[in-house]
């Protein structure tokens, strides 16, 4: 994929505001696509788009909370009132609420099922018809590993991952036609600040199960995602990507 392999699209990335969607957002930016920018952070969102604008493309900040459907619709209107369009979605916003199974209360599972699940739902759903219309799309989810591996104590973000998996491939089927691909990536153990908070032991017991001996860094999914947006990839669909460094194969 070279520069300027996504000009003259608009990209909708959402959780943009640090981690994999600032790097996609950035990524997304050097290859010469617009973009809208969602996240609940607006201070820190401004920041990115500032951080794209500097590469040359137009990117808006869209302050959205993907558990609340007005905020969702309203957000994409208004992207869509900017820019007129919105040709790629990058669903990658999402929480975690780890437990074991038995500890685990209701409102901890309904949270983390509804905000990586139905919150892609939502935002997928209000972006959708316009891709229709336009006869052209890229949709990419960001699931996980341990949605194909399982995790202790991550009962109720394994099942909402997996659920983005079976949810990508239905929606491949249903707008095939219309040019739009669907696809998700499933990043391994990647560098964050989740990971970085870990005992130093445990990480390191962790790197030594990557066959590439390192943790992934948010520029590697991001260069997956970005391979699946890309106009080389329009034979690519209902397919997941793992990004693992070998972990999982």
């Amino acid at each position: 994929m070279t520069a300027g392999a996504l000009s003259g699209r608009v990209t909708l990335v959402t959780g943009a505001s640090r981690g994999i969607g600032r790097a996609v957002a950035l990524l997304c930016a050097t290859r010469g696509s617009d973009l809208l920018l969602a996240a609940r952070g607006a201070e820190a969102l401004e920041g990115v788009a500032r951080d794209c604008s500097g590469r040359g493309v137009r990117a808006e900040a869209i302050p959205m909370d993907i558990g609340d459907p007005d905020s969702v619709r309203a957000s994409v209107e208004r992207g869509i009132a900017v820019f007129g369009r919105i040709d790629h979605l990058v669903n990658n916003a999402g929480a975690t609420g780890d437990n074991l199974l038995l500890r685990m209360k209701r409102d901890q599972w309904d949270r983390v099922v509804q905000l990586n699940l139905g919150g892609t739902y939502e935002v997928t759903r209000a972006v959708l018809p316009a891709m229709i219309k336009a006869r052209y799309g890229r949709i990419v989810n960001v699931s996980s590993i341990v949605a194909l591996m399982g995790n202790p104590g991550q009962a109720n973000y394994c099942a909402a991952k997996a659920g983005l998996i079976g949810f990508t491939k239905s929606l491949a089927r249903e707008v095939a036609s219309r040019q739009i691909t669907v696809n998700a990536v499933a990043p391994g153990f990647i560098d964050t600040e989740m990971t970085r908070a870990i005992a130093p032991d445990a990480r390191e017991t962790m790197t030594g199960r990557i066959p590439l001996g390192r943790l992934g860094t948010a520029e590697d999914v991001a260069a997956g995602i970005c391979f699946l947006l890309d106009p080389g990839a329009s034979y690519i669909t209902g397919e997941v990507l793992n990004i693992s460094g070998g972990l999982y194969m």
